[in-house]
């Protein structure tokens, strides 16, 4: 090979000299471009409604992202996750859904539901817990771990006459009462569920009755029955001009019943879903499984978390960046928020009338649970869209745009 170089120099060095080039550049591509000589060092978690999509329609801005993260086999360059605080759905229908909308393989791993932390809680997964939400229920607690289940339907059917609200529905005669139905023993609310008035009735009933609501207690008991939830978001944006309820609001309204019947306030054993430091943790994991998969051996120092929501997306990255900086249990040095307007975040012009975001007087939409700390909602950067994200993270990293 050494002569056969020697002897192109001797015969064409002009051209030997323009190859040597060549092959030095395309080397510097892959190295750019997160080849085997360069392993990114740096992940993205990506929230989906309000960055990828709205509603069902795809932003134009995600597509040209990814055509940037997308080497020519169409995998990706870094280390990506999908974050959402939806749960309606299954990790595997939820990744074949993104990867109809975006035209690359997305595998069920990829993707972080608002409850998929939940794996963790093993010391709740042998009670029998009622479960609220919408979607395959059943399916993705027991996914979670979850062997024990009572769904809120199988509840009312049990005890119909707990569901008062709705004339059409209420039992036509007194059904005799049931002394053979096993208690509950925790709540597990996955997301908002469709008829909200059955599922505060009910869960209410099950926490006052300590897990027995075919009986009636003199007093509430006190800490009551365990309860996980997942998705404290007070909105989200679908093809709607204003955004719409989350599960956030269903929780307030929980709360505020629990409290109001019995002066105390309603107690989470666990709660999922950004802004959590737990999913972030989990979502750490996970791209650092990712990684060594596709063989990169370096460490993921830097994660970029990308987001239309100050309250979960910016919030939860900052308190996981604060947390970076004195607790190092992972790979991770940093969690960067970045802030895009295609969704529930919209810039506006200041205004005297209309207080900034985390001032004084601004109103608050994240959960209790996650406390106030106005500095938390100011994301390090704000961008147009994803694509632009996508541009500013690689620039940071110094790959090629």
């Amino acid at each position: 090979m050494a002569a056969l170089g020697e002897a192109a120099a001797r015969w064409a060095p002009g051209l030997w000299r323009r190859a040597v080039c060549t092959v030095a550049w395309l080397r510097g591509r892959r190295f750019a471009s997160g080849g085997t000589q360069s392993p990114p060092t740096f992940g993205l978690l990506l929230d989906i409604d309000g960055v990828l999509v709205r509603g069902h329609q795809v932003i134009p801005a995600a597509q040209e992202a990814f055509r940037r993260l997308l080497d020519p086999q169409g995998q990706l360059r870094v280390p990506v996750v999908f974050v959402t605080n939806a749960g309606n759905m299954s990790q595997c229908s939820k990744a074949e859904e993104l990867s109809a909308q975006l035209g690359f393989q997305v595998e069920p791993d990829q993707v972080i539901l608002s409850h998929s932390p939940m794996k963790l809680f093993s010391q709740q997964h042998d009670r029998r817990m009622l479960v609220s939400g919408q979607g395959p229920l059943v399916e993705n607690a027991r996914a979670l771990g979850f062997k024990h289940l009572v769904t809120v339907d199988e509840l009312r059917a049990a005890f119909p006459v707990l569901d008062m609200v709705d004339l059409q529905r209420r039992p036509k005669t007194t059904p005799l009462p049931r002394s053979d139905f096993p208690a509950i023993e925790g709540v597990l609310l996955l997301g908002e569920p469709v008829r909200w008035e059955t599922s505060l009735q009910l869960i209410t009933d099950v926490l006052l009755s300590d897990g027995n609501p075919g009986t009636g207690l003199a007093t509430a008991p006190y800490p009551h029955l365990p309860v996980l939830a997942s998705n404290t978001d007070l909105l989200w944006m679908a093809e709607a001009k204003m955004p719409r309820f989350g599960h956030g609001t269903f929780l307030l309204c929980l709360e505020a019943i629990y409290r109001k019947l019995t002066g105390r306030e309603l107690c989470y054993s666990g709660l999922t879903g950004k802004p959590s430091l737990l999913t972030y943790r989990y979502a750490e994991g996970l791209l650092a499984r990712q990684a060594a998969r596709r063989g990169w051996a370096a460490p993921i120092r830097s994660l970029y978390a990308v987001g239309d929501n100050p309250m979960s997306d910016v919030y939860g990255a900052n308190l996981f960046h604060q947390h970076l900086q004195t607790q190092q249990e992972g790979a991770a040095r940093s969690c960067a928020s970045i802030l895009v307007c295609t969704g529930v975040y919209s810039p506006q012009p200041p205004s005297p009338t209309v207080p900034a975001l985390g001032s004084e007087g601004s109103p608050f939409h994240g959960h209790r649970d996650f406390g106030f700390r106005p500095e938390l909602l100011q994301a390090a950067h704000v961008v147009s869209d994803l694509h632009e994200a996508v541009q500013l993270v690689l620039r940071k990293e110094g790959w090629a745009l």
